[in-house]
């Protein structure tokens, strides 16, 4: 990355972020197939701006909670694949806001090139 570039990034990720109430996802690579998998979990948004668990209303811990099973897997061979699994398929959609859907392509792409390189992947 560019100088200067990264500490406009890290700006960015400073700023407030609203959920998106349709769910998060935790991106994996399965490199005994060769695949992406994102998997999505549904939360709800408290009026604090919070996920919580949609059958319980109890936050959602970002470190330490116990283990969530995923409502759905998605899987993909490249990072355009998979994109367009996610904003392209039947609805209900699993992405419903711009910036979620620009994050994940991001972290696809990322994890695409981890597995052409036989990297491991880390999601920011």
């Amino acid at each position: 990355m560019a100088e200067g570039t990264s500490s406009i990034d890290d700006q960015l990720s400073q700023r407030f972020i609203e959920l998106d109430p349709s769910g998060y996802f935790l991106i994996k690579l399965d490199t005994d197939v060769g695949e992406l998998v994102a998997e999505h979990y549904s939360n709800d948004v408290d009026e604090r701006g919070r996920a919580t668990d949609p059958e319980t209303g109890e936050v959602l811990a970002c470190r330490g909670g116990g283990p969530r099973q995923p409502s759905t897997s998605f899987r993909g061979r490249t990072a355009k694949e998979l994109g367009i699994a996610l904003t392209e398929a039947d609805a209900p959609l699993p992405v419903s806001r711009l910036d979620h859907a620009l994050y994940l392509g991001r972290e696809l792409q990322k994890a695409e090139a981890c597995l052409k390189a036989g990297l491991p992947y880390r999601q920011d």
